[in-house]
């Protein structure tokens, strides 16, 4: 007899299931994009915006904010003149990497 090994994802609740909760934390337009640069390695914000193409000051200031109260990165602020703010990801932001690794497969086989 064959035992049959049923998909996590079909059951999964429909609220409050782990799909949901990645999905709110790498919610907006910027955030993967952000978290996917700081894999590379600590960045500096302008460093961050520019490899993101551009987009406005405060947008990325928003995303930044948001990923450093989920845990997902941490600012640090160096005492220099002018004030140097480099951003990395915490090991909980670094645990993505695999979310990210499934995100660029399915986009490169089904672009």
């Amino acid at each position: 007899m064959e035992t049959r090994v049923r998909d996590p994802l079909a059951t999964a609740p429909v609220t409050g299931c782990g799909v949901e909760y990645c999905l709110q934390v790498l919610d907006g337009k910027w955030t993967t994009l952000i978290v996917r640069e700081l894999l590379a390695g600590p960045r500096r914000f302008g460093e961050l915006r520019a490899a993101l193409g551009g987009p406005s000051a405060k947008t990325v200031t928003e995303r930044l904010r948001t990923l450093e109260h989920q845990g997902i990165l941490t600012r640090t602020v160096h005492a220099e003149v002018p004030p140097r703010v480099v951003y990395a990801l915490t090991e909980r932001g670094e645990s993505l990497h695999g979310v990210l690794l499934a995100m660029l497969a399915w986009g490169e086989t089904h672009r």
